[in-house]
């Protein structure tokens, strides 16, 4: 079944009507980053607490005294966000245990950009999930710092054009490859790890309830398009998303346990990975060598991932 073809049919059963991220915030038209934690609420309900580093969607959602967020939320700084919502989940413990609050599940979150997540926030992260807290860590990848001026992260892919890596004749954009956080998380066992985008909502939504089942770390890495920083259209967000899956730029894929699934069809054979970058500036400089080289690395990458999953067992 292809979620999104029947997204009509099944949304108003499957999906919670009540908005846990008000409207009014100063988010960019467009932003898939919003449109993310939409759904990643209303997949999570009233019992949550949310950790949130700086970034994008701290930026947009909780200037003082003004907040967007429905539900309990705490700000902390870039590189905390896994180490608060540590912090969060043992408090919440404990109370319980003394009788202090009401003895009833609470699932505790942490929100980070790819910059609070891949750079700043990878130690607190990984010290998170090597101690097992029960949490659900949410990278909402825009893949830069958009909020402070487009400056590369370690999670800007290849050739992508930034303030900080200007494709010109000295470089011809970002001169490294995305860091694969999400392989990291899975070399930490993480019980349950999932690529998402808010393209694919019902996939998202799915994925984020099993998380919350899990008690333990869950991590999920959440594709989200950025027009202003990607130099596209604004109502184009949800194409491009696709178009990104749809390429095999970012596969949509599962591990539970260790073991490997996919998780959106895909056409048998991918579609040619210029059908995506042609829709955004950032790419606008490559010549057809240079997409011929992103084309060989996203097909070498997307062979490797379908190894794992055929040939990697549950641990």
């Amino acid at each position: 079944m292809n979620p999104v073809q029947n997204f009509e049919i099944f949304a108003p059963k499957l999906v919670d009507r009540k908005e846990y991220f008000s409207s009014g915030h100063r988010a960019c038209q467009g932003c898939g980053e919003v449109l993310a934690l939409r759904h990643i609420l209303k997949a999570l309900g009233d019992d949550v607490v949310v950790a949130n580093a700086t970034g994008c969607m701290e930026i947009i959602s909780s200037g003082y005294p003004q907040t967007a967020w429905e539900v309990p939320y705490v700000h902390v700084a870039f590189e905390n966000a896994a180490a608060a919502a540590s912090g969060v989940e043992a408090a919440l413990k404990a109370l319980r245990r003394k009788g202090r609050i009401a003895d009833r599940y609470v699932k505790t979150i942490a929100v980070a950009g790819d910059g609070g997540t891949a750079d700043i926030g990878l130690q607190a992260l990984s010290g998170a999930m090597e101690r097992g807290h029960d949490m659900i860590f949410f990278c909402l990848d825009n893949e830069a710092y958009m909020n402070t001026g487009i400056q590369r992260s370690s999670a800007t892919p290849y050739m992508a054009a930034t303030t900080t890596s200007p494709a010109g004749q000295a470089i011809p954009g970002q001169r490294t490859q995305k860091k694969n956080v999400p392989e990291i998380m899975v070399a930490h066992r993480v019980p349950y790890v999932a690529t998402a985008c808010p393209s694919y909502p019902l996939d998202l939504i799915s994925k984020v309830k099993k998380a919350a089942a899990v008690k333990g770390p869950s991590y999920i890495h959440v594709f989200s398009m950025c027009p202003t920083g990607w130099r596209c259209a604004s109502e184009i967000t949800i194409k491009i998303g696709r178009l990104a899956v749809e390429t095999g730029v970012f596969p949509l894929y599962e591990v539970e346990r260790g073991k490997y699934r996919l998780t959106m069809e895909v056409p048998e054979k991918l579609r040619p990975v210029g059908d995506y970058l042609k829709l955004q500036g950032r790419f606008r400089h490559l010549t057809p060598s240079d997409i011929e080289k992103i084309q060989d690395q996203v097909n070498r990458e997307w062979e490797i991932l379908l190894n794992k999953v055929e040939c990697l067992q549950p641990w």
